[in-house]
């Protein structure tokens, strides 16, 4: 059981983390939570916008207030997967050769995949074990990756030149998917201010510890939900796929695949997360609502049609809430 003393000292170190990120990003408090999310249900985060909109900067500036050991991949089209995840080296000392691992920049405990999507995809695959198993396998030799530990990637729109589709599978281990949004003009008046005066932008303090995240995520699997509204996001994620009964007419006429038994999860998880944070004792349904979209848009698969006609998942992801919600 969760004691009121332990939930109120959680609640407040990381509205202690939001402050601090605060301070140095404008706006994109949506943003800022999905990911404080992903970091309190062990899970990766996928951001995607253009270039310039501070994703990178908001990644530096949540390790810096985490006070953990952070790292930064930039991805490239001629990135090898031994770039990240390291190799093993022959060595010698003593005239007595031997190999030795040198570990790559994915042995941390926040990783910043920037620009995802401009390696090939053989490398993007590099990622799939660090993401789902918290392990790094290379060669005969598996080694763990120290908790808490998590992936934020960002990517740029698909349109973009340069850029490659990540594989479904990787995709599926991302437990949201964040659009980054362009600031609005009160918001770049004030990231012009911020940069241009002073010293400049500065990262925060560290106002946490591992200990601290680690029992905070304890803490979130404890908060509970009604198994009413655990059965309301089965037939949410069942309703994305299009031979369910009781799914949409647009998603059988442009959906291929819907939401994976991991898209379950992430709605129950990203849910009890953000109850967590918004200070509340047990799940509600607007914790289901604020969740939805980021857990589900990237998991859905489009048919040709869907694609020729650039069909939304957001625009299906919202038929599918609408109408689950008066079933």
């Amino acid at each position: 059981m969760i004691s009121e003393q332990d939930f109120q000292n959680a609640t407040s170190t990381f509205d202690r983390l939001r402050t601090s990120i605060a301070e140095v990003i404008v706006g994109h408090d949506d943003v800022v939570r999905f990911a404080l999310i992903g970091l309190l249900c062990k899970g990766n985060v996928l951001f995607e916008g253009v270039p310039g909109l501070g994703k990178t900067l908001l990644v530096r500036a949540m390790a810096s207030a985490l006070g953990l050991k952070f790292s930064r991949i930039q991805f490239t089209p001629d990135l090898m997967p031994a770039d990240i995840v390291g190799t093993d080296m022959i060595t010698e000392e003593n005239g007595h050769r031997e190999f030795s691992f040198s570990a790559g920049p994915i042995f941390a405990n926040i990783i910043l995949a920037d620009e995802v999507n401009r390696a090939t995809p053989k490398t993007q695959s590099a990622l799939l074990e660090a993401m789902q198993e918290r392990t790094v396998s290379v060669g005969a030799h598996t080694y763990e990756l120290e908790e808490p530990y998590i992936v934020l990637a960002t990517q740029n729109p698909i349109e973009m030149e340069g850029t490659y589709p990540l594989p479904e599978a990787q995709v599926d281990r991302f437990l949201l998917k964040a659009r980054v949004s362009f600031p609005s003009l009160e918001q770049l008046v004030q990231i012009t201010e911020r940069n241009t005066e002073g010293a400049g932008i500065r990262l925060p303090d560290a106002t946490a510890t591992a200990e601290d995240i680690l029992t905070a995520r304890q803490i979130v699997r404890e908060i509970p939900i009604a198994s009413a509204l655990r059965d309301y996001i089965a037939r949410l994620v069942l309703a994305t796929h299009p031979g369910a009964d009781y799914s949409p007419g647009q998603v059988r006429e442009y959906v291929e695949y819907g939401g994976s038994p991991r898209a379950a999860i992430a709605l129950v998880m990203g849910a009890k997360a953000h109850a967590f944070l918004s200070g509340a004792v047990n799940v509600r349904r607007e914790d289901i609502e604020a969740v939805f979209h980021p857990a589900l848009a990237h998991r859905l698969v489009l048919n040709f049609r869907g694609e020729a006609e650039g069909i939304s998942p957001e625009t299906l992801l919202t038929e599918v809430w609408n109408k689950t919600a008066t079933t």
